[in-house]
Parts: structure tokens; sequence; C-alpha cells
């Protein structure tokens, strides 16, 4: 049976170890979550309007989105983890009608998009009370994944599987060997995959790699309302940096802030209370009731390249990576994680170039 080590127990990570066969592979996943990206995210699975012009981060995500429905499935993930919820766009008229267009284009290829129409300042208030009437670009096949219950469904998985989950921040090491380090004790594996968001940088310079990795802070509020009915509610994409992500029981999520200079630190700031509420009040049709809740802070530290792109596959033979999802790792890291599963597993071949550069342009000596 063939040793894998799994550095870094975020939804790559965690994804991956619960693909593996646990008939061919004996599986430890190292995991020091402090910090971690999804273990502080909830967010919105909704990709097929984005506007960025690389088409291969396009092509991940389409197909990442479409892949829901066998996630759901395989990890047996209910409405308090995910939910198709539908998605609205707040935008000026003319974007909204631009949008209706692309969309339209896109779901020729992407039928998971849905139904797509454009609601009027009426029916935009009815479908999510939350809003002031206005109006909105719909498409049904949008939903919402709650990073932290996701994660924590899938570790339950994994130790049912019996796959080995160790709390500690290890390091590695180049004798003759690639050797992972936990607690100056060293361990061999017959192959190591790397899925430790920003970290990377630093786990691969001892042997020699520069990473093409920066750490960005992000802060999300939780809001606990009195909102009866918000599970049926679909989620908001407002024109700015806010989404509005109701939950079920009246838990509504604000967010999230994208903090290039916070980098680490994981301190809740008045700052981001400020910006978030600011950014959402416009939009809202009684702002004081939402943001009068009481709330907590969601705090995490994503991994972005300098081209915002997501990149993952082989450094060596015994080596594999994953990093860079940036603020689309809810919607990207499940499908690279079954990806990197499935050639593991023997299943498939490892030319993801239509979903990425080369990985020699974010990884080199």
């Amino acid at each position: 049976m063939e040793k894998i080590a799994i550095i870094g127990g975020g939804i790559i990570g965690l994804t991956l170890a619960n693909y593996l066969d646990n008939k061919k592979f004996d599986v430890t996943l190292y995991d020091q979550s402090t910090g971690q990206a999804t273990g502080a995210s909830a967010g919105i699975i909704s990709p097929w309007l984005s506007k960025r012009r690389n088409k291969q981060w396009y092509a991940l995500a389409k197909d990442g989105a479409n892949f829901f429905p066998q996630l759901i499935q395989d990890f047996d993930l209910d409405d308090s983890i995910y939910q198709r919820s539908g998605t609205l766009l707040l935008r000026k008229q003319k974007q909204l009608e631009e949008l209706y267009e692309l969309a339209k284009k896109r779901r020729e290829e992407a039928a998971a998009i849905g139904e797509i129409r454009l609601f009027t300042e009426a029916e935009t208030a009815e479908h999510l009370p939350l809003l002031k009437p206005t109006a909105a670009l719909h498409i049904s096949g949008g939903g919402r994944l709650d990073g932290i219950a996701y994660l924590q469904r899938l570790r339950s998985l994994a130790k049912n599987k019996g796959i080995h989950l160790v709390n500690q921040s290890i390091t590695l090491k180049q004798t003759a060997s690639l050797q992972v380090v936990v607690d100056k004790q060293t361990v061999n594996y017959d192959r190591i995959i790397l899925t430790p968001g920003p970290h990377l940088k630093n786990l691969l310079k001892p042997l020699g790699y520069h990473t093409d990795i920066r750490p960005q802070k992000g802060q999300l509020l939780a809001f606990q309302t009195d909102y009866t009915e918000s599970a049926n509610w679909p989620v908001a994409m407002l024109d700015g940096e806010a989404d509005l992500i109701p939950f079920a029981e009246g838990k509504i999520l604000l967010g999230a802030t994208h903090e290039n200079d916070g980098s680490w630190d994981l301190t809740a700031t008045k700052e981001a209370f400020k910006q978030l509420i600011c950014g959402a009040s416009e939009f809202l049709a009684d702002p004081a009731r939402l943001f009068s809740a009481p709330y907590n802070y969601r705090i995490g530290t994503r991994a972005y390249t300098s081209d915002f792109a997501p990149f993952f596959g082989l450094l060596r033979n015994e080596l594999l990576v994953a990093s860079g999802l940036g603020s689309s790792g809810l919607t990207t890291g499940p499908y690279i994680g079954y990806l990197l599963a499935n050639y593991l597993n023997g299943k498939t071949i490892t030319d993801w170039s239509a979903y990425q550069k080369p990985l020699e342009n974010y990884i080199h000596r």
C-alpha cells in the first residue's frame, strides 16, 4: 500500500483525501488550520457571468460549478452545507442587459446556469426581501456553500475512511529522498501532495523553489437575524465588493474584504465592518435591521498568484502541488481535489492545460 502525505486540510486537501482509493493508499493529512481560507468562508457558486479574460480560469470555474451535483451525491451534503439557491446580480440596467446576453451564450456550454431572467424591481424585493426594489438578473443555477460546514463534513468522512488526521505543522527536508519533518522527527512517504494555500511558498523554499504566491486577508461578517424565511432566499452579488449570502434560521453573511496589506493578520477590524456595511447599505431595504443584529467575524487568508489564477499538478514525480485559489476557491477547490485524486487513483493523465498555464509559470528554481 502506497503511503501518501497530504499537507493542508483545506478544501483541496480534504476533498482529495476523501476521493483517494483507501484500498490503494495509506493517507495521512497534516493540517494546521490557523488562518485557513475555507475554514473561515462561505461563498457563492456562480461563476458563469464573470468577465475575467482568462479562458483557462473560466473553464476550470465552469467545470467546478458543474461538478457540484456529483460532489453533493458523493459526500451526502445537505442544505446546511450546500444549496442551489439561485443568484441575483445587481448592476446598472445596461450592464444587466449585457450580462443577460452573456448568460444565454454561456448556457450553451453550461446547462447548470439554469433559468435566466431579468427581474423587475418588485420581483427582486419579493425573492430577497433584504433588498430594496431594484432591477436584477436572476439565474436559477447559482448556489451557496458554507466552507466551515463543508470541512467539518469531510473531516468526519475522512476519519471513517481511516485517514490519519494530524493537527500539526510540518516542514520538508530533501536528503536522498523527500521527507516530512514533524516535531523534529522525519517521516518517509512514497508521495507528498502540498495543498496548504499561501503556506506553499515557505514549504517549498527549503527545497530551492520560488513560488508565485502571496497571502491576502479576507474578513466576512455573519449576522444572526430574526428573518425566518432566509433558507429560501437566493444569494446576491451586489454592485461592488460585497455579496449577501443568506442561510437558514436567519444567518446572513456579508463579505468579503480583499486586503493585500493584511497578509497573515487574523485580527478583526472596524475598518472591514465599515467597508462592508457601507458597500451593502445602498442596496438594503432596512439596513438598520440587519446591522443591529448580533454578528461575528470570519477571517482567513487566501492564496493569490500574480495573474490571479490557480495552479495544480506534478512538480516532481513524488511531489504534487495545488494553490492560488484566490476568492474562487469554493468553486474550483473541490474539483481540483477530485482531479488530483483521479490521477493518483490511476483514472486520468495529468494534462490539465485546458485549466491553467504551465506549472513553471508559478514555481521555479
